[in-house]
């Protein structure tokens, strides 16, 4: 998938942005020639699905992202992007 700035993608490609909290996660949604979707969130290197639908594309790259984010969380790797998503109160 080819995306320029603001989410605009050339060709059949969607891109949505998905907000948790204040953080923004963009995806980008495509229908391959053979009737597959494809969906990836380009700032997680690495998470990209296949899918039937692009329903079924959009909950898969959600979670990957998600178990993504968590495992980087746990290794102890700084994610800036969501900064404005957890609070600490005094």
């Amino acid at each position: 998938m080819r995306c320029g700035g603001d989410s605009l993608c050339l060709g059949a490609a969607q891109a949505g942005v998905v907000s948790m909290g204040g953080a923004l996660v963009r995806i980008e949604v495509e229908r391959e020639e053979d009737g597959r979707w494809i969906a990836e969130v380009p700032e997680l290197p690495g998470v990209m699905v296949y899918a039937k639908t692009q329903a079924q594309a959009l909950a898969k790259v959600e979670a990957l992202a998600l178990r993504v984010i968590a495992d980087r969380l746990d290794h102890g790797e700084s994610i800036p992007e969501l900064r404005e998503l957890f609070g600490v109160s005094a």
